[in-house]
């Protein structure tokens, strides 16, 4: 249970399903601060995710984000954050995220994912000969973990802003 007065909401999912625009959208709705841990990891590495990914590789990035996960969540008022799409991979993350806040999966389907980053060269997961079918897969490997969310929205046919409002009234609701 999130202390009280402390809670944040945590949006986590795959790429591309609208966790940045959301946060900020939420954000702006709850009026509390936000926080894009991707932003904050490269802010920190002073690089980004894919020069991460391609000079010390996926473990190394895990390694990192877990560290800003574990300062992001000690702050005294988190507000919404922004998680990146394997945050998840983790399952101290998952406990960490679950333990100060809420947590909401955004998901979309395979397809609408693609055709989101199909132009976006910055996704390393998606360096391979056939990015579609990489999502397909990463997507059914990570299910079990964005299961373990508190609820899921499907941003695959709504606009960013009725996902914050969705997000917002899941939040308001399990705080009753």
């Amino acid at each position: 249970m999130a202390r009280s007065g402390s809670s944040g909401i945590f949006l986590v999912g795959f790429m591309a399903t609208g966790k940045t625009t959301v946060a900020e959208l939420v954000a702006r709705q709850l009026a509390v601060s936000w926080t894009d841990m991707d932003a904050r990891i490269e802010q920190q590495e002073g690089r980004s995710i894919a020069a991460i990914f391609e000079t010390n590789g996926e473990a190394y990035f895990r390694q990192v984000e877990h560290r800003v996960l574990v300062e992001v969540c000690g702050q005294r008022q988190l507000g919404v954050v922004a998680c990146g799409g394997g945050v998840v991979l983790n399952p101290d993350n998952i406990r960490l995220m679950k333990d100060r806040g809420r947590v909401i999966c955004l998901s979309a389907r395979p397809e609408v994912i693609f055709a989101r980053v199909r132009d976006q060269t910055q996704r390393p997961l998606l360096h391979v000969a056939d990015p579609q079918q990489r999502i397909r897969e990463l997507l059914e490997a990570r299910l079990p973990q964005y299961q373990q969310a508190d609820a899921v929205v499907d941003t695959s046919d709504i606009t960013p802003a009725e996902t914050a409002r969705e997000v917002v009234r899941l939040t308001l609701d399990t705080r009753q």
